[in-house]
C-alpha cells in the first residue's frame, strides 16, 4: 500500500505539471482557432511536424530515466552527476538534428500534400519553434533527472507557473495589440519560444541549490565524451527515442494526410487530436511514476518488489483510462464546442472523439506498459511491434480506408478512417505489450 500511495503521489505530481504544458497547446488551439479556420489549420499541420520532431529526440533522454533511478536505488550519487555531464552530448547532438528537420521542412510538406497555400505559415511557424528546441530539450534533461530522483515537484512548479507566461503571450503575439501586429498562427511559436527559454532559464537556477543537489556533484568540469557510457545510453535510448517516433507520428502524419481534405477537416482533427495528448497526460504521468520506481527497486536489488510495483501501475493506468474515455463518451459535444464557433467543425469534431475514447483505453495501457519495459531495459521488441502495427495498420490502413477504399469499403474521404484504423491498431499493441511485459516480469522473477 505504502508503494501505490508513493506512485500515485509522484503520478499526480508529474500529472499537474504535464497538464500545465498541456495547457500550452489547448491555449495556442483555441487562440488559433479563434483567430481563424485557416489559421487552426496551419497549427494543426506545424504542430504535427514539431511533436514528431521533439518528441522523437525527448524519447532519448527520457530514456535515461531508469539508469538514473537504478543508480539512485543503488545509493551510487556521486555517478549520477557523470551521467548528466554524459547526457550533455546527447542533448547538443539532438539539438542539431532536430534543427535542421525544422528549418527545412519543405520535403515533409511536399511528400504528406499539405496544401501550397498552407505551407508559408507552416514554414514560418516551424523556423521560429526551431530556435526554441535547444532550450526545450535541456529543459526535459532536468524533468527527467528530477523525476528518477523522486522529485517531479521542482519540475511542475516551473512548468505550472510558465503556464501564466504562455496564455497572455500566445493571444498578444496572435492578434497584437500595444503597438504590435497581429501575427496569425507564428504568434504562437513566438510566445513558446518565450517560455521555453524562461523554463530552461529557471531550471539551470534550480540545479545550482546545493541542498538538493550537492551529492550528485553535477557542476564538475565537463569531461570528454565517455564512448561507453554514451554507448549505454544509445542501447537503450536510440531504440527508445525510434518507438516514440514511431508512436508519436502514427498520431502526428495524420493531420498531415488529413489537410488534403480541407480546412474543415484539419480544424475537427485537431480539436480530436488536442483531446487525445490531454487525456495522454495522465497514463504518461502514472507511467513515468511507475517506471521510476521500478527502476529504483531494481537498482536496490529487490526484483520481488519491482515487479509488484508494475503491477499496481497497471491497474491504475486501465482504471484511469476506461473512466476518461467514457467522461469523453459523454461529453464529446459540450467539449468540442469549447475550441470553436463553427458548427460545422463541432459537428465533425464530435464524431471524431468517439474514436478518440476508444483510442484512449488502449493508450493507457500500452503507455505504462512501454515505460515498465524501458525500466527492465526492453526496448528492441517494441520498437518492432510499434513499427508493424502503428506504421503498418493504423497509418497506412487508415490512408487506405480514406482515399482508396479497404475491404469493399469505399474512401471515406474523412477523419473517422485514420481515427478507426489508429484505435484498432494501438488494441492490438496494448494487448501484446501487455503479455511481453508479463512474460518478461516472470522471467526475472525466476532469475532473482
Amino acid at each position: 500500500m505504502r508503494e501505490l500511495s508513493t506512485v500515485l503521489r509522484h503520478a499526480l505530481t508529474v500529472l499537474a505539471g504535464q497538464l500545465a504544458v498541456m495547457a500550452f497547446g489547448i491555449t495556442d488551439t483555441i487562440v488559433a482557432g479563434r483567430h481563424s479556420q485557416d489559421s487552426l489549420a496551419a497549427l494543426s499541420i506545424g504542430s504535427a511536424v514539431f511533436i514528431s520532431v521533439y518528441v522523437a529526440l525527448m524519447g532519448v533522454l527520457q530514456a535515461l530515466l531508469p539508469v538514473w533511478s537504478e543508480q539512485r536505488g543503488a545509493g551510487r550519487d556521486a555517478d549520477i552527476g557523470a551521467s548528466v555531464r554524459q547526457a550533455l552530448y546527447l542533448w547538443l547532438v539532438a539539438c542539431v538534428l532536430g534543427m535542421a528537420v525544422l528549418l527545412l521542412p519543405g520535403t515533409i510538406l511536399r511528400a504528406t500534400e499539405v496544401p501550397p497555400a498552407l505551407r508559408g505559415e507552416v514554414r514560418a511557424y516551424l523556423a521560429i519553434l526551431a530556435f526554441g528546441l535547444p532550450p526545450a530539450m535541456l529543459f526535459r534533461l532536468y524533468s527527467t533527472l528530477n523525476q528518477a530522483l523522486g522529485w517531479p515537484q521542482l519540475v511542475t512548479w516551473l512548468q505550472v507557473g510558465a503556464l501564466g507566461i504562455k496564455i497572455p503571450l500566445s493571444i498578444w503575439f496572435t492578434f497584437g495589440g500595444a503597438g504590435l501586429p497581429a501575427q496569425g498562427v507564428a504568434g504562437c511559436a513566438w510566445a513558446t519560444l518565450v517560455v521555453n527559454y524562461a523554463l530552461a532559464g529557471f531550471g539551470l537556477v534550480m540545479l545550482r541549490r546545493p541542498a538538493l543537489y550537492a551529492p550528485l556533484r553535477l557542476w564538475q568540469r565537463l569531461e570528454a565524451p565517455d564512448r561507453a557510457q554514451l554507448a549505454r545510453f544509445l542501447r537503450l535510448g536510440l531504440p527508445a527515442g525510434l518507438a516514440i517516433l514511431v508512436e508519436v507520428t502514427s498520431f502526428t502524419l495524420m493531420a498531415l494526410f488529413i489537410a488534403r481534405q480541407g480546412s474543415l477537416a484539419s480544424a475537427a482533427h485537431q480539436i480530436a487530436s488536442n483531446l487525445a495528448a490531454v487525456l495522454y497526460m495522465v497514463p504518461l504521468s502514472l507511467a513515468i511514476a511507475t517506471s521510476a520506481r521500478v527502476s529504483f527497486w531494481r537498482g536496490s536489488g529487490d526484483e520481488r518488489r519491482a515487479v509488484v510495483v508494475a503491477w499496481q501501475g497497471f491497474g491504475l493506468a486501465a482504471l484511469a483510462g476506461c473512466g476518461l474515455a467514457a467522461t469523453l463518451f459523454v461529453t464529446r459535444e459540450q467539449i468540442a464546442g469549447l475550441y470553436t464557433d463553427s458548427a460545422e467543425v463541432v459537428a465533425l469534431a464530435s464524431a471524431l472523439l468517439v474514436w478518440v475514447a476508444a483510442y484512449h483505453v488502449a493508450d493507457a495501457l500500452q503507455t505504462l506498459c512501454i515505460f515498465v519495459l524501458r525500466s527492465w531495459h526492453v526496448t528492441l521488441a517494441p520498437l518492432l511491434v510499434y513499427g508493424v502495427l502503428l506504421w503498418g495498420v493504423g497509418l497506412a490502413g487508415g490512408h487506405a480506408l480514406a482515399y482508396r477504399g479497404l475491404a469493399g469499403i469505399a474512401p471515406l474521404q474523412s477523419p473517422a478512417a485514420f481515427w478507426g484504423a489508429s484505435a484498432a491498431a494501438l488494441a492490438l499493441v496494448a494487448l501484446l505489450f501487455t503479455a511481453l511485459l508479463a512474460l518478461v516480469m516472470r522471467l526475472r522473477l525466476r532469475q532473482a
